[in-house]
């Protein structure tokens, strides 16, 4: 989610290789004032570019007796990727982990105006040995790279799997398990202001992205798991439980204030605002069809032709990793099939007209299973009445004719 351009720090493995000295097995680090050494879980405030509105989430190791701050990430990507956007869109996307100094990582997040909010983790110290060595791992470079997926495997998941996974205890989240969402809800929450980039998510994301997710799914957002690990327990296995967060606190403000997030709404130019006009001009020409029949021709034209083409791009989604755009119902509406429209024997085939008009029925009952971008239903409908209005006067000219 984020792009550093900082690279692997020497010192890590100095400090990685202290902890591993001279260990004995410690009790809880509630009761361990030796320990100097501190694992916390760093979570970001959105930024205002598309791969940063939902947040970031890192792991930030200080070793407070050596003076060792290091941040590990698992958000780097470089746009000078050949073919970056493409990939992203099929899913082929890699991304690394990367290690950097803290007082960078910091720097970078205030010259964005960002918030950074901090959470310490309360582990013994053979816990973060465990970790520290799981990380040292991880960085090999035949391991530092993975493929991302934004709902499944992202820099959040990665953050949080190498932590739990690395602990003798079991992190046991109390309040997720009975949450009523999707992907699909999630998402909305931090794109809402941002009309465009939500309306584009939309329109991309199929049926699965609406199915009902659990606890754990919920925490692919980073604030979805800083949310949940402020009230969790790790429980080990002499049954003893304990708070998972000694500590929380921002280390950068959340100075948002909700009119300032409210602002992008105010934006005139936006997807409804676009579709509406389509609907009247579309309308406009129907109804002054029978005294100027080319304005009403070209604006079908255009119609057929616009979405015929976002038809292609959808169905090319269905080849894509991502499992959520896989199947998209609004390939009913945004069809293919819709640029034979523009070839007269097509347009005045019956046959291929009923087809048209069943997509476009079918498109609005799926409505009912799958959320569709903003004001596609209501184009749907429009061009059903046109279409239907259409046939039905080829009908009627073909039976004077015969």
């Amino acid at each position: 989610m984020k792009r550093f351009k900082y690279t692997f720090i020497s010192s890590l493995v100095v400090f990685l290789l202290s902890l591993t000295c001279n260990v004995k097995a410690q009790q809880h680090s509630q009761n361990n004032k030796s320990d100097s050494i501190q694992i916390s879980l760093l979570t970001c405030g959105p930024g205002e570019e598309i791969y940063s509105l939902y947040g970031h989430t890192a792991i930030r190791f200080h070793d407070l007796k050596n003076n060792n701050d290091l941040v590990i990430n698992y958000g780097m990507f470089s746009f000078s990727q050949r073919f970056f956007i493409i990939r992203f869109v099929f899913g082929l996307t890699d991304y690394e982990m990367g290690i950097m100094p803290f007082n960078a990582f910091m720097e970078e997040y205030e010259s964005d105006r960002r918030w950074v909010k901090e959470q310490v983790l309360n582990i013994t110290l053979q816990d973060k040995m465990k970790i520290a060595m799981a990380i040292e791992n991880n960085y090999l470079p035949e391991n530092r790279t993975y493929r991302y997926n934004y709902f499944y495997d992202n820099c959040t998941t990665r953050a949080r799997d190498i932590l739990i996974n690395n602990i003798s205890g079991t992190v046991e989240a109390q309040d997720n398990q009975h949450v009523n969402s999707s992907y699909r809800k999630e998402i909305h929450k931090w794109n809402w202001n941002h009309c465009w980039a939500r309306w584009g998510n939309d329109l991309l994301l199929g049926v699965k992205a609406d199915r009902s997710i659990n606890g754990n799914e919920l925490q692919f957002l980073p604030d979805n798991l800083s949310k949940d690990w402020k009230t969790a327990k790790i429980k080990y296995a002499d049954g003893k439980t304990y708070p998972f967060i000694s500590q929380e606190h921002y280390l950068i403000g959340n100075n948002t204030s909700s009119t300032e997030n409210n602002a992008n709404d105010l934006n005139i130019f936006n997807p409804y605002t676009l579709i509406c006009a389509i609907i009247v001009i579309i309308l406009l020409s129907s109804w002054k069809k029978t005294t100027h029949p080319l304005p009403y021709k070209i604006i079908m034209w255009c119609v057929w032709l616009t979405t015929g083409l976002c038809g292609i791009i959808i169905t090319t989604m269905i080849f894509s990793q991502h499992p959520t755009v896989s199947l998209n119902l609004q390939i009913l509406l945004l069809n293919p099939l819709n640029l034979g429209m523009l070839i007269p024997a097509l347009a005045r085939n019956k046959k291929y007209n009923f087809t048209i008009l069943a997509c476009l029925i079918l498109f609005l009952l799926g409505a009912f299973i799958q959320s569709y971008a903003d004001g596609l239903e209501y184009l749907a409908f429009i061009l059903l009445i046109v279409s239907q209005r259409d046939l039905l006067s080829q009908l009627l000219k073909s039976k004077k004719q015969q």
